[in-house]
């Protein structure tokens, strides 16, 4: 055992790491895993980086069984995604329960999925059948997560961009978009229901491109400033990010509902953008993100619910070079695909590199390496 010990500290020496571990993240935040590029690290590469981070919540965009199979027997809890392609067949409960057999009940003996999320930002489109299929695709994923007893271990949402709200300012006069309400109202009476979280994805960094001669930067970056009154409830708020989650709450009162949680399924700065993205640096998606990891560590909850710690997943872990869209989309990442972090929020883990042998074909990493060792019976 000495002897392997000895090995195991070589071994170690052969990774590279992006940098020595400054901070984790706390129990009130998680992390977007999209990818939606052609450079990324392979899924037990960002297994070792996630776990180095003590990260314990991911969410993903569809149901990967490479990811879900990489996180076997770990801790990290997982938010699934079925995608808006999906909706119209999911409204079928044969079909639905086939998808939660395939893409829920094969892995969850090994991985943790605790949430799917059934479409994103649907709302967004003007597509009214596709509205239509939501709240339906919803119900069927659910029954037939009842039909298979896994509703106890898994939460049905869907994640909404704020452009459902149709008025934020002041936060407590949050109010839908009249021409959304008949989707809405139900969907919120469903959440009710199964005690499902509302999700939002909510980016501040949009609010300061579109107007930055009147929008504070401060305000958006959780930097000090002089903030604003709500004039209704005189409660302050320091930032926008919390001003935009009250409205969300203030949005979901106003259809007659106070029992239901909001998340915030998205949010993040980018580190670059197009000419006219104003705003889009490294400095500022460091500040952004930064700032608001000391909040979440903290506890703190928002002026409206001061008493509810608030729920985050940051957007994004990689930058992704295939996005579409302005150059702010590649750019929302904490890591370039390499493992290095894109700016400092003290925030720093371990990417196992590759190892390479005198034959290209032959690549592996040390991570799996270290598994070999395990099934042989080296460590024991």
């Amino acid at each position: 055992m000495a002897n392997f010990h000895h090995f195991f500290r070589v071994l170690l020496m052969l990774f590279t790491f992006s940098g020595s571990v400054i901070r984790t993240l706390s129990v009130g935040i998680g992390i977007n895993f999209g990818q939606i590029a052609n450079n990324l690290p392979s899924p037990s590469r960002v297994a070792v980086l996630l776990q180095s981070l003590n990260i314990s919540r991911v969410k993903l965009y569809d149901a990967d069984p490479n990811v879900l199979l990489a996180f076997s027997k770990s801790n990290v809890n997982f938010i699934i995604g079925l995608g808006n392609e999906y909706l119209q067949n999911m409204s079928d409960p044969q079909k639905a329960i086939a998808w939660v057999q395939q893409h829920v009940q094969t892995h969850i003996s090994q991985t943790q999925i605790t949430c799917i999320t059934v479409g994103n930002e649907v709302f967004n489109s003007n597509d009214a059948q596709l509205r239509s299929n939501l709240l339906p695709a919803m119900q069927s994923v659910y029954n037939a997560l009842v039909n298979l007893g896994l509703d106890k271990q898994v939460s049905v949402t869907t994640a909404h961009s704020l452009n459902i709200l149709g008025n934020s300012f002041p936060p407590s006069a949050g109010a839908f978009k009249p021409d959304l309400v008949e989707y809405i109202q139900p969907i919120l009476n469903f959440h009710s229901m199964v005690k499902s979280p509302f999700l939002i994805n909510a980016y501040p960094f949009f609010a300061y491109k579109e107007n930055p001669g009147q929008v504070s930067l401060e305000y958006v970056l959780f930097q000090p400033n002089q903030g604003m009154t709500d004039p209704i409830t005189n409660l302050h708020y320091d930032n926008m990010l919390y001003a935009q989650i009250d409205a969300v709450y203030a949005a979901i009162k106003a259809m007659g509902h106070t029992d239901i949680r909001v998340q915030i399924s998205e949010t993040g700065w980018p580190s670059r953008g197009d000419l006219n993205e104003v705003g889009a640096t490294p400095e500022n998606a460091g500040l952004y993100n930064g700032n608001l990891l000391r909040r979440i560590e903290s506890g703190q909850g928002t002026p409206a619910k001061p008493s509810v710690p608030i729920d985050i997943y940051v957007f994004a872990l990689f930058n992704e070079d295939l996005k579409p869209g302005p150059a702010s989309e590649r750019n929302y990442g904490l890591y370039y695909p390499d493992g290095t972090p894109v700016y400092d929020v003290g925030l720093q883990g371990y990417l196992p590199e590759l190892l390479y042998s005198s034959s290209k074909r032959n690549v592996f990493s040390v991570f799996n390496l270290f598994l070999i060792f395990i099934a042989c019976g080296i460590y024991t």
